[in-house]
């Protein structure tokens, strides 16, 4: 297990055993938001700002490669579905494992949306990517959501809680749900699932303070990390943001402190 083992050490701090990744596979799902027109440069910015691994499709990874600045984990994103398709819950396989190797990666993630239409199809897949995971000695990440017709809220506990348990249970290595929105609510999910949890970033927030209160609850709660995408690259100032949020991973710091980090 040594190859993941070393992979696994290029995404998560070897100090705090936490981890600060920045999502910007969006463009597939809603196309060039702001923050992703310009890869390079928010990747750049994103980089600058101490954030130990980024995640993004196969094709982003060979037109936004930088020749310069600090290295960072690299995550290939393995699944996808737009926003206007007939059923955007549903996810499919577009990159292998094999591929992501061959692109440098450190890790993998797959998308899967329990209650969707085609869940059984997405589970299948997961299979069979952690299969491959483990003959690569690849980590994987898994975006584990509740999300369907018959799901009335995705952030509902036992939700969150079983989407958690069910990425640790078909192999992943860290697994990234919601927040469900309390510290108590929220260490159930940690307790109840036997690898780290990350908490997704979601739609822009109102306040820097929204996000690192969420932030401070997820922590609190046991949470190895965080994977903000638009909460951080859709910044006005991206890198001091993204530094704020290490500071409050990586060292403890409170809302308080973060939004001192952030006003410079």
């Amino acid at each position: 297990m040594i190859g993941k083992k070393i992979r696994l050490e290029r995404i998560i701090d070897r100090n705090s055993r936490k981890t600060v990744i920045i999502p910007m596979d969006h463009g597939v799902t809603v196309g060039p938001i702001e923050g992703l027109a310009d890869m390079r440069t928010t990747i750049s910015k994103v980089v600058a700002g101490g954030a130990n691994a980024i995640l993004m499709h196969k094709g982003i990874v060979r037109v936004g490669h930088r020749g310069a600045g600090k290295d960072v984990g690299l995550i290939v994103h393995l699944s996808a579905g737009t926003a206007i398709s007939p059923d955007p819950n549903a996810k499919v396989l577009v990159c292998s494992v094999e591929e992501a190797v061959k692109l440098g990666a450190d890790a993998v993630s797959v998308h899967i949306n329990l209650g969707a239409e085609t869940d059984k199809y997405m589970l299948l897949q997961l299979g069979r990517v952690g299969e491959k995971c483990s003959e690569w000695q690849m980590p994987l990440v898994t975006m584990m959501y509740a999300r369907g017709p018959k799901i009335k809220d995705e952030y509902e506990p036992d939700n969150v809680k079983l989407a958690a348990r069910v990425g640790a249970e078909l192999g992943a290595d860290i697994v990234k749900v919601v927040y469900t929105g309390s510290v108590d609510t929220f260490a159930e999910v940690v307790q109840g699932c036997p690898v780290p949890v990350v908490i997704a970033g979601g739609p822009k927030m109102e306040s820097d303070e929204d996000i690192f209160k969420m932030v401070e609850g997820a922590l609190e709660a046991g949470a190895a990390g965080i994977s903000i995408g638009r909460n951080a690259f859709q910044h006005e100032n991206p890198t001091k943001m993204i530094k704020a949020l290490c500071k409050m991973v990586h060292n403890g710091a409170s809302v308080e402190e973060a939004a001192k980090v952030l006003q410079g």
